[in-house]
């Protein structure tokens, strides 16, 4: 079997991290309805302990997001550098490696351009 070619390998890092960001923003969701959930509720001895590690948790989310940007334009820099037509690295691509590859640049691109 073939090695994968640089345009797949830019493809699957760059499909990666879309991915990466969207889970975190799950786990940021699924973190502020824990602390929304945890103010109703109070009274409990542990509701203030649990409600100050859950925003700690929320910060910690948070301070991932700028790091995972610049990783995300890093590779999408790569990952249209490599789809440029007068950059062959003599590999051997397909239609359907440009057309993946054209798809993942659309998906980094929304996700770069939808959050502040």
């Amino acid at each position: 079997m073939a090695p994968p070619s640089q345009l797949a390998i830019a493809t699957s890092v760059v499909n990666r991290l879309v991915k990466e960001e969207a889970s975190y923003h799950k786990e940021l969701e699924k973190q502020q309805a824990s602390i929304a959930k945890l103010e109703q509720g109070g009274g409990d001895e542990n509701a203030e302990y649990m409600l100050k590690q859950e925003r700690r948790g929320v910060e910690e989310t948070r301070a991932i997001f700028p790091q995972l940007r610049n990783k995300l334009q890093d590779a999408l820099a790569r990952l249209e550098y490599v789809l440029e037509p007068d950059k062959s690295t003599g590999d051997q691509t397909t239609p359907e490696d440009i057309a993946k590859g054209q798809e993942a640049v659309t998906a980094a691109s929304n996700v770069i351009h939808a959050q502040p």
